[in-house]
């Protein structure tokens, strides 16, 4: 099967201009303009072979341990890093234009979960043999595995897994009369006790891949999907006009049209939402493993209350429905290897094997707060020390539903975010037989995001 980003390699970037997660495929000029600024691949010319790393925007932690292998390598090769932008799809675009063309610059990338099918069905990774896999498979979440495999092979190597948890502040709950981590804690208890309490819950309402994160995880928690058959490709089996979708829409418009609701949710995204569980409001927070450490952070250098961090709980990720476990959001990052790179038998292997070391995805939990994608680690008793919602945040990731795996990932998410946007809008008997439709004829080529 020929996906969209292959078609885009095998005829140079023609098409439409990426706006954003569902745009179309880059237009030519565009496209050569920022390859002609990037295709000088390094590690030539003699000398110790240089790896290029492509990475997300951290504070320095991805830096660190590239230096880190870079001297257990004892001089077989050196890790460069390179910085890409800071949102996931401006990522995958930077990443797609330099690949579409072979670019040999580029080695190694942490790549979104989410775009790893399309990028391995287009040809664009090195895959990992059996015996290649093993370890970076081996003592792994299955949920970071799953994510980072397409079509029975791994195509990276799980680096960092995420999940999002129910942050709340404890005197709201005690003043609602609920306990956020009882059994059967469901969505519909958490809005009617942000109402009672005139609280806000900050979700990520924004049209932004955050808001799809949302969509997917209610669906997947009322025990539906988005779609089935992934590998048939444009043909894959829609599902999201369900019982399933039916519900999620009812919880995002029972929220929306809530006082209980953000007054910039149409506009919020991680920070945003973050920012509401501090304000004199603050009540209720879904949202990453990164906040513990940010809320401490603002703590400190007192740009929130100090009692706030004494006042903050954390809870699983809320039920759709009472007796069904909930299905929490799926994150991460992933290191892949480029199909294009001068060392990707050899070297790109073995500096993969060290990014992803346990010891390494320890001291990147430490440092950056992003959260380990081994299990045992959560287990460390500096991880317990420094984040005491661990266990919780290892089950949730081992619980968690990654967003559908599919080759046409960018498109089945921009028409979900086109027609669920606002969640105002959202409407349990209309919204998910729309957008089932769209996302047919986007697939088909008979709609534009």
């Amino acid at each position: 099967m020929v996906g969209r980003v292959e078609r885009v390699r095998q005829v140079g970037g023609q098409g439409g201009r990426r706006d954003g997660p569902g745009g179309r495929l880059l237009r030519t000029g565009a496209a050569l303009t920022l390859l002609a600024g990037g295709m000088t691949a390094c590690g030539g010319g003699g000398g110790i072979p240089t790896l290029n790393w492509y990475i997300n925007p951290d504070n320095g932690g991805q830096a660190k341990i590239a230096a880190s292998c870079t001297k257990a390598a004892g001089g077989k090769y050196k890790i460069k890093t390179a910085l890409l932008p800071s949102d996931a799809t401006a990522q995958r675009e930077q990443l797609i234009r330099r690949l579409a063309a072979k670019d040999k610059g580029v080695d190694l990338m942490s790549l979104d979960p989410v775009f790893i099918a399309e990028f391995a069905n287009a040809g664009f990774l090195r895959p990992f043999s059996g015996s290649e896999s093993q370890p970076f498979t081996r003592g792994v979440f299955d949920s970071a595995v799953r994510s980072s495999t397409w079509d029975g092979k791994l195509f990276a190597a799980p680096f960092w897994a995420n999940t999002q948890l129910l942050w709340y502040r404890k005197s709201v709950a005690r003043k609602a009369g609920i306990d956020p981590n009882a059994p059967g804690f469901t969505w519909d208890q958490m809005i009617d006790a942000a109402n009672r309490t005139n609280t806000t819950i900050g979700v990520q309402g924004n049209r932004y891949e955050g808001y799809m994160v949302w969509i997917n995880a209610l669906i997947a928690s009322a025990g539906g999907r988005i779609l089935s058959d992934a590998e048939k490709g444009d043909d894959a089996t829609i599902e999201i006009d369900s019982p399933a979708g039916r519900q999620a829409a009812a919880i995002i418009r029972k929220l929306a049209r809530s006082k209980a609701a953000s007054s910039t949710l149409s506009t919020d995204i991680e920070e945003g939402s973050r920012a509401t569980i501090n304000g004199p409001r603050g009540g209720f927070l879904l949202n990453w493993g990164y906040v513990w450490r940010a809320e401490k952070g603002d703590a400190d250098s007192g740009a929130i209350d100090k009692n706030i961090v004494g006042d903050l709980g954390w809870a699983r990720y809320p039920r759709v429905n009472p007796n069904q476990e909930s299905r929490p959001p799926f994150g991460g990052i992933e290191i892949a290897v480029s199909a294009y790179g001068k060392y990707r038998s050899d070297l790109a292997l073995d500096a993969t094997r060290c990014i992803t070391s346990a010891a390494n995805m320890k001291q990147y939990m430490l440092d950056e707060g992003n959260v380990a994608a081994r299990p045992a680690i959560y287990d460390d008793p500096e991880i317990r020390k420094e984040f005491p919602m661990a266990p919780l945040m290892r089950d949730s990731i081992a619980a968690a539903t990654p967003r559908p795996a599919t080759p046409y990932y960018a498109d089945v998410s921009g028409a979900i975010q086109n027609r669920w946007h606002p969640p105002s809008s959202v409407n349990p008997a209309t919204t998910p037989r729309d957008s089932a439709a769209f996302i047919r004829e986007v697939l088909h080529d008979k709609a534009l995001l």
